[in-house]
């Protein structure tokens, strides 16, 4: 490790079998030599590596108890649990790779083919767009479907200084009235005018005095 280390190039570590301190004796080492230049790939050394055996939530555990990027190097068959690694994290993803799993050989079976390699590459990309940032609140792609929200309705006609009920107002959609929060406040309260069904209640309709 120290010998690969004094290349100064960046270094991509695998992890199969190893115990958290095996894992920090061996960046250690590289740290001692200069080199910070770090993957560390979890890994699950089975062939092929069963998806209950993977316990992927290690990878943003190893990523904090290092400081360094991490990965997943898989052994499983297919490509969700590299999807699920990109989720938690992982910056990079090695994959067996075989131009033809019916030639056999001892890795064949948990390799991927051109096109499925292809589709892993394709889908981890989708995902990191997926990723996004945390955000709250309407997408630029929900905004359109705002107007579809519910909100507080005239069901019934409604005569000046009627009490407003849950008989004659509805939280419906679409969202143009008061927001549904404010039902408990506006029920018992009197109208301020006539209000026709199918209106959309706002304050002003309310009479004042209650």
């Amino acid at each position: 490790v120290r010998h690969i280390a004094r290349q100064h190039k960046p270094v991509i570590m695998s992890t199969g079998m190893a115990t958290l301190a095996e894992i920090e004796e061996a960046v250690s080492a590289l740290r001692s030599e200069g080199n910070d230049q770090i993957v560390v790939l979890h890994c699950v050394s089975a062939y092929p590596a069963q998806p209950e055996d993977m316990n992927l939530r290690t990878i943003p555990h190893m990523s904090q108890a290092f400081d360094v990027p991490t990965g997943l190097s898989d052994h499983t068959l297919g490509i969700s649990m590299a999807l699920g690694a990109v989720a938690l994290g992982a910056c990079l993803i090695e994959k067996h790779f075989t131009l033809d799993r019916a030639a056999g050989g001892p890795d064949a079976a948990f390799s991927l083919e051109p096109h499925e390699f292809t589709q892993m590459v394709d889908n981890v990309r989708e995902l990191e767009r997926a990723l996004g940032a945390v955000h709250y609140g309407p997408t630029e792609g929900e905004k359109t479907m705002l107007p579809l929200r519910r909100s507080l309705f005239v069901v019934e006609d409604i005569e000046q200084g009627e009490a407003l009920t849950e008989r004659n107002v509805r939280s419906i959609r679409p969202g143009s009235g008061l927001h549904p929060r404010h039902l408990p406040e506006v029920l018992g309260r009197r109208a301020g005018r006539r209000i026709a069904r199918g209106t959309p209640l706002a304050w002003g309709m309310i009479a004042s005095d209650g």
